[in-house]
């Protein structure tokens, strides 16, 4: 089959047009998954590590990124902040719209003072969230999350709801996000609210 020059040529920009494209806008599905109208009127009432009362409106303009656990989980909640920190480096300067946040279900235990070593300790940007008993069980009632003290020897663990929630720049919860959700999956999905202005 012969091709003339113009067809060529013509052929030629297309191909430079897709590959100028990959990698500038992300493609139009979200790996974690869509909550839609589920989690419609969620949000906290809880007071960060520096004092500071704290509500979902509050992050507006930015991604949040809100998983609960507790600072002495052993395995879980360390691995999960472990992996949200590696997707903050994978989205660049994109992760300066966004905020990570840790709200503890062990109020008892997990005191300002402890949070405020324990989160930053994975990114300086992270910010935990802590309540009384009723604040912490109000937050976990809104976003569905479970948990329960499970005594030990020793003393006690906390049974726990393990997935994250995404919630878009104008407050609302639009994605639940795996316990093993990939960083570059994570990344590319803060990218894409990012990018639609959701």
């Amino acid at each position: 089959m012969r091709y003339t020059n113009m067809t060529i040529r013509l052929l030629m920009l297309l191909l430079m047009g897709l590959l100028a494209g990959c990698g500038k806008s992300p493609s139009g599905h979200f790996h974690a998954s869509a909550v839609g109208d589920r989690f419609e009127h969620a949000d906290f009432h809880l007071t960060d590590y520096n004092g500071k009362p704290r509500s979902l409106s509050d992050f507006r303009g930015k991604v949040a990124l809100i998983f609960f656990g507790y600072t002495h989980c052993p395995d879980v909640c360390p691995t999960t902040l472990a992996g949200y920190a590696q997707t903050l480096r994978l989205l660049g300067k994109d992760a300066d719209r966004v905020q990570v946040l840790f709200v503890t279900v062990d109020p008892e235990r997990d005191t300002r003072a402890l949070l405020k070593k324990f989160v930053p300790a994975f990114d300086p940007r992270f910010l935990g969230l802590y309540g009384d008993a009723k604040a912490t069980a109000e937050a976990a009632k809104s976003f569905g999350v479970s948990y329960k003290k499970h005594p030990t020897k020793t003393g006690y663990t906390m049974d726990h709801s393990t997935f994250g929630y995404l919630v878009d720049t104008h407050g609302r919860v639009r994605l639940m996000v795996g316990e093993m959700e990939p960083s570059d999956w994570l990344a590319h999905d803060i990218r894409l609210l990012l990018a639609s202005g959701y």
